[in-house]
């Protein structure tokens, strides 16, 4: 089945795209043709648009919050009989019931460059300059510690969570290069262990070094050297009590969202000790 996907937006489109992708993981069989108009906040822009709309007829999906473009949407949709659906609605009702409060109109209310926004750039350049091992002497300063063999998802983790504002350094784990010992002295961070099975380790590494057109009859790929690497990091994981997330079938953003709840929660409990202590 196929069906256009008109993602409008008075933003980024960036809410929209996250919601369509979590709307189509639910059905089989779809082929979305995504369509992005972003940054429509005039009647004559949403007119334009609208054009190219109705030659392509499908869902629309939409962020808009001045009330004069939202009603000529809609009127222009029950017009054209087609099906227009704000994303938001439901949770910024439910929110100001809860909250008693009247919401702001403001477009693209969740990039305001705000010290949230420039913690998280922060956390981003942190991030990408303690990437693979490097800089240890200030991984104190960071939130996150994600430690793991060569191709257990440690980087492309690391960049998930600095975008949602966390300050992450990993180090990759090798059996004849022990991390530097401070690893093992940090405080403020949460260190935790990434680990996969053997068998999808080696198709992970296989399939680099195929991309970097190198042989695939290398010792990065043997079975017994794979299954002892796994084992020293699982050895290491275990001496420090480190919480450990098997990756194997997890995406990166279900990692990620495992490593969040981890922080949470360790989060809260430090938070009851300092009270309890106060």
């Amino acid at each position: 089945m196929r069906l256009h996907l008109h993602l409008l937006s008075d933003s980024t489109g960036e809410t929209l795209e996250n919601v369509a992708k979590a709307g189509l993981a639910q059905f089989e069989g779809v082929e979305a043709v995504k369509h992005f108009w972003p940054m429509v906040r005039s009647e004559g822009h949403l007119d334009r648009v609208l054009v190219e709309i109705a030659a392509k007829p499908g869902l629309i999906i939409y962020t808009l919050v001045n009330s004069t473009v939202r009603s000529r949407l809609e009127a222009r949709c029950h017009a054209l009989g087609l099906r227009a659906v704000s994303a938001l609605d439901p949770v910024i009702d439910a929110l100001s019931r809860l909250l008693g409060k009247e919401t702001i109109t403001r477009p693209g209310g969740q990039h305001t460059l705000d010290a949230a926004y420039f913690d998280r750039v922060e956390a981003i350049h942190y991030t990408i300059a303690h990437d693979d091992g490097i800089a240890s002497d200030d991984w104190e300063e960071a939130d996150i510690v994600l430690a793991g063999v060569s191709r257990s998802s440690k980087t492309p983790t690391s960049i998930y969570l600095a975008n949602r504002g966390f300050r992450v350094a990993n180090i990759p784990l090798v059996v004849e290069s022990p991390p530097p010992p401070i690893l093992f002295r940090l405080v403020k961070p949460l260190v935790v262990g990434l680990t996969t099975s053997p068998d999808r380790l080696i198709q992970i590494r296989r399939n680099r070094l195929l991309s970097l057109n190198q042989t695939t009859e290398t010792a990065y790929v043997d079975q017994e050297r794979v299954a002892r690497e796994l084992a020293y990091a699982r050895r290491m994981f275990s001496d420090h009590g480190w919480p450990v997330i098997d990756v194997t079938r997890r995406s990166i953003e279900e990692t990620a969202a495992a490593i969040i709840n981890l922080a949470t929660e360790r989060r809260d409990k430090l938070g009851a000790v300092d009270k309890v202590s106060a």
